[in-house]
């Protein structure tokens, strides 16, 4: 196995409140030292890292990659490339697969492929419901003994209140996250964007923010009797927010997530009737995108996750109310976040960007990742911070090409991403 010694470079470390100008060895497959200066050895490979972040692998948890069931959107092996490309070294993938990962012996197929096939570490999210129906649930000591590390049903949220609470008291018994898209069907049936003045405009079916929130505060409130830990996935609205903060001053075990496009798109974005703009939650106004904004901000979303959800071209292009929700994410999301931190009047310091995309994310699903201690698995990212890329669809290494980024000069990318030592990704 190489060893190599990272020079030169700003070591960022959250777990460790590390900031620091230095050098970072790693060495069969462990970060062996952090020091201000360290001198090469035999046999090293040295990487100059001047003008650079080192950090901790980025950490998304929430991915979906496709497998079983829909290799033509992503596989295992594409969606690793896309995760290292863009500074991932851990992802959590989705279980509405076909069939959904509802059972021990497709948890441990995933996550056996994965090792197999995938340039970066992969953890599984079970589903909630057996089939993903939102009817039964699952055998949660199975999954548990299987290796999920969360369960949910994602697209399909649970509408039955009833469920959910004896979903949310198995998963509390093993210690589970419920990790769920919060959704109320009956007020969103129909619609592909949000209700608002550009659906009006358009002549599509919007979705109101209520669909959203309604559903995370019949979440929260079941969270708070069950003592499940809640996690709500990629939050839209300005009262969701609200719901957010409300819940924790109350003791509610519940974290959230915000998405990259959230923090920097509206439902503008779909004037065109661009089906790359279009996903689910959907793209809401100003205001809303504002409060997210705030909400990073004062530590009340807990991390950024991109919600990677690939789909092939054919399906994109069909009319907006058909073609599928969902837009690529792994990587572009370093250089969205850097986009919008250098647009903010008073912007985050380096160590909380890291913190957002590695060390808090890894922190809420108990994944050993997300730090530089010595050690520690040597999962690291090479970042530069200030480097200015344009997005071509045809360049990613996804299968599929749905971003509504395409074109735009981002801030910032992964120039080296290390998984266990070994250099996954290189722009060299």
């Amino acid at each position: 196995m190489n060893a190599y010694l990272l020079k030169n470079g700003r070591i960022l470390d959250p777990a460790q409140r590390l900031d620091m100008r230095g050098d970072l060895r790693m060495r069969e497959g462990r970060i062996a030292e952090i020091a201000p200066t360290l001198t090469p050895e035999v046999g090293e490979t040295v990487v100059d890292c001047t003008d650079c972040w080192i950090a901790p692998g980025l950490v998304d948890i929430h991915v979906h990659l496709r497998e079983p069931g829909q290799s033509y959107k992503e596989t295992l092996q594409t969606g690793g490339a896309a995760a290292v490309a863009g500074g991932f070294t851990s992802v959590c993938c989705m279980p509405n697969t076909d069939p959904p990962l509802d059972s021990s012996t497709l948890v441990r197929e995933i996550q056996e492929r994965a090792r197999r096939e995938s340039p970066c570490k992969v953890y599984v999210v079970a589903a909630l419901t057996q089939g993903m129906r939102g009817e039964v649930p699952c055998d949660y000591h199975a999954l548990k003994q299987a290796g999920a590390i969360a369960c949910s049903d994602d697209a399909f949220p649970v509408q039955s209140a009833e469920v959910m609470r004896r979903a949310m008291l198995g998963c509390a018994a093993y210690d589970l996250p419920v990790v769920t898209h919060c959704e109320d069907k009956t007020l969103s049936e129909g619609a592909s964007m949000h209700a608002g003045a550009v659906s009006a405009r358009l002549g599509l079916k919007g979705a109101p923010s209520s669909a959203e929130t309604v559903q995370i505060a019949r979440n929260a409130l079941l969270a708070q009797e069950t003592g499940c830990h809640l996690h709500i996935q990629h939050l839209s609205t300005a009262m969701g927010m609200e719901l957010i903060r409300f819940f924790k001053a109350q003791g509610v075990r519940v974290s959230t997530e915000v998405s990259p496009h959230h923090l920097l798109l509206i439902d503008a974005a779909c004037a065109d009737f661009d089906t790359d703009a279009k996903m689910n939650p959907p793209l809401r106004s100003e205001a809303d995108r504002a409060a997210l904004t705030q909400g990073v901000l004062q530590g009340v979303i807990d991390c950024i996750a991109t919600d990677h959800a690939p789909h092939a071209p054919f399906e994109k292009a069909q009319p907006f109310p058909a073609a599928p929700f969902g837009i690529l994410g792994l990587e572009t999301a370093l250089g969205c976040v850097l986009l919008w931190n250098s647009q903010l009047p008073d912007p985050l310091e380096p160590l909380q960007i890291v913190n957002l995309l590695s060390t808090a994310p890894a922190r809420l699903m108990g994944l050993p990742a997300g730090m530089l201690q010595v050690g520690a698995p040597a999962d690291v990212v090479v970042i530069a911070p200030n480097l200015s890329w344009r997005v071509n669809p045809a360049e990613l290494r996804s299968r599929s090409r749905n971003t509504p980024f395409k074109g735009w000069e981002l801030i910032g990318r992964a120039r080296y991403t290390f998984v266990d030592g070994a250099l996954m990704h290189s722009t060299d």
